[in-house]
């Protein structure tokens, strides 16, 4: 079943998106948001010099997971709508790029998937916590500022964050983050 990515068709042509958030105090401790909105960032051209991407088999594997297993998880992936972006014309990448980074802005959640460094998904992880939305990285790079400042939850590898996922654990610490006002970056991890 893949994840749900409904709350795409409700922006008026021409305008940008603005996700509407439920309030938080509405979150019953033992459930999670009725739906959960996830930017799925991460490693796309990396450190490629031509217009290559990495290997992008994360996003199907972590859209899987989370629709199977966070109810009402609604899962934006850049990657989906804008398959043939590195063909776009300037203009039309740069209104793709700002897009996404204010898209960041408003979502419940940001995961990163970065198993390398990623200048695009860097941006975008600071403009969730600027605008106090929780970050959650999987990466071996915990050392890594950005990373370490920025996330509020790291996890050492896609096979970490699946068994927090499945037990549960991603779970309940999503609807934690959720019920503070402003969550410091570590709190959780």
């Amino acid at each position: 079943m893949a994840a749900t990515v409904s709350f795409l068709s409700k922006r008026p042509a021409g305008l940008p998106w603005v996700f509407p958030l439920t309030p938080r105090a509405n979150i019953h401790p033992n459930s999670l948001h009725p739906t959960m909105q996830f930017f799925l960032a991460g490693i796309m051209q990396g450190s490629h010099i031509g217009p290559v991407l990495h290997n992008q088999d994360y996003r199907g594997r972590i859209k899987q997971l989370l629709s199977a297993h966070i109810p009402g998880a609604e899962v934006y992936d850049p990657l989906a709508d804008h398959a043939t972006s590195l063909e776009y014309d300037d203009d039309k990448a740069r209104e793709t790029f700002w897009y996404h980074n204010r898209l960041c802005r408003t979502v419940d959640v940001v995961l990163a998937f970065l198993p390398e460094a990623s200048i695009g998904t860097a941006i975008e992880m600071f403009e969730a916590y600027e605008h106090g939305r929780i970050v959650v990285v999987v990466s071996p790079m915990q050392h890594n500022w950005a990373i370490k400042f920025l996330s509020h939850l790291i996890y050492g590898d896609l096979e970490e964050f699946e068994e927090a996922v499945i037990g549960g654990e991603f779970g309940r610490k999503i609807v934690e983050l959720l019920q503070r006002s402003r969550p410091e970056a570590g709190q959780l991890s």
